[in-house]
This record gives structure tokens, sequence and C-alpha cells, in this order.
């Protein structure tokens, strides 16, 4: 069994968040009154090591991501991939109006939000499908990777993922003896990072909780983990897969919206 953590964190706020305009895709707008909240989640995960970074490829999540490698002690350098597939969800001729706007034509299509799609939008099972063909395809290059034996740094302890992860969030007694065994099948081989928009992360967290059967620590409940996140929320979770078998991953969720 091989496992990693995935490490998501929403984009900084912007003014159109704090006003409540519906952005999607097609209006990206800079961070401007995110960047605090964002130094703020940079310096609070400047100690964990990274091994891949991802980012939806708008100018709003590349500059969070920026940001946050900024204040990192050991991923300054490192090359961001920036993923469309990442991306906020389109929300067609909604984008640009206000959230009271996309609710009024939602009431007049007879349907509530986030169910309705605007036209020109994209419906919840194309934004899903993103989401789940990212992490396929995340999960296959970490397998590969795990065989050819890549380790997270030349002269760095077998254990220097989990030591950074366990110093800032909460593991619990179940993960932390898992992660500390002296077990090389027990060890992470990779921390992931990825910087996406609040709609879109409410999809993979909805797979990982209803198809994947994600497992909660005992402080959330599974209204957290289907609720939008806020800017700069951080969740955490450890994926568990087994090379060579065409079953999906196992899934444990750390901590939600921190």
């Amino acid at each position: 069994m091989t496992h990693f953590t995935l490490t998501f964190v929403r984009q900084g706020q912007t003014r159109l968040n704090k006003e409540k305009i519906i952005q999607g895709q097609g209006v990206d707008e800079p961070l401007e009154t995110g960047f605090k909240q964002v130094a703020a989640a940079g310096i609070f995960l400047n100690n964990v090591k990274f091994t891949h970074v991802f980012s939806s490829d708008l100018i709003r999540t590349k500059q969070t991501m920026h940001r946050i490698l900024d204040n990192s002690k050991f991923c300054k350098d490192m090359t961001v991939t920036y993923d469309s597939r990442l991306r906020e969800r389109k929300y067609g001729i909604a984008e640009g109006k206000g959230l009271t706007e996309l609710r009024a034509m939602a009431k007049v299509a007879g349907e509530e939000c986030p169910l309705f799609t605007p036209s020109g939008g994209e419906n919840l099972d194309q934004v899903k499908m993103r989401g789940v063909d990212f992490l396929k395809c995340l999960c296959q290059l970490i397998l590969k990777e795990a065989g050819q034996k890549e380790s997270c740094s030349s002269g760095t302890p077998v254990n220097c993922l989990e030591t950074s992860l366990a110093e800032i969030f909460p593991l619990g007694e179940k993960c932390a003896s898992k992660f500390n065994s002296d077990s090389e099948a027990s060890k992470l081989v990779a921390s992931v990072l990825v910087v996406s928009h609040g709609a879109y992360m409410k999809s993979p967290f909805n797979y990982f909780l209803t198809d994947l059967e994600c497992s909660l620590p005992a402080t959330q409940s599974k209204s957290e983990l289907a609720s939008v996140s806020p800017n700069t929320g951080i969740s955490v979770f450890i994926i568990n897969i087994e090379k060579g078998r065409e079953v999906k991953p196992t899934i444990q969720c750390v901590c939600m919206n921190l």
C-alpha cells in the first residue's frame, strides 16, 4: 500500500468574493483584499515539506500559490504545475453577477443552488469528472514515482514528510503511530499541495465522502466536508493506493477548513 497526503488550500479572498459576486472562470480578478490571508496561510504551512505542488491556472490561485511558496522554508524554488482541471466551476451567464441574482435564476428555473446550472455553465457532474480525473492522474503519478523509489530529498530522513505534517496538523494517535512506525510500507511517499477554488473544492470533497467513503476525525461532521471552504481554508487528506489493482483509493480526512 502506498500513502501520500493531499493538502487543499482555497485561494485568498478577492474583492468580488467579499461582495458575493460570482467569478467562475470568466471573471478572474487578482487577490487585492486577500494578501494578508495568504501570507498567514503561508506562515502556517512554512514548515511542511511538499513534494508536489499544483494550482488552478487562474490568476487568483496563482497569486495564492506564489505567496504560500514564498513563505516556505523548503519549497520556495519548487516548480508549480498549473492544471485547468483545478479551475473554478464555470457559471456561464451568471459570471460577474451577484449571488442573489444566481439564486433568482435558479428560482425561475424551479431549482435550488448549487444544483442549478446557468446557461453556458458547468453542471455538477462535469465539475466532478474534472476532479476525479485529476485525482486518478495524481495517484498514477505517485505510484510511478514510488516504484522508482524517489525519496522526498537527498539526505533527508525517511520520515521527513510525516514529521513536518505532524508538527501542525492533528494527525491523531492512530495515524501518528502508523506513520512513525519502522515499517517502510507505512511511510508517506509524497506530500501534495493543491490550490483551488471554493465551489470547485466542494466537488472532490463530496466525492471523497460519498463515493470513496472517506473516514472523518471525531471532531468533524459530514456537513463540514460538504460545506464551502472559507478563503485560504486548509484541508488535509491521507490517500492510500495500491499498485496493480483497479480499485479506488481509500481516504482519511485529517482536518477540514483550518
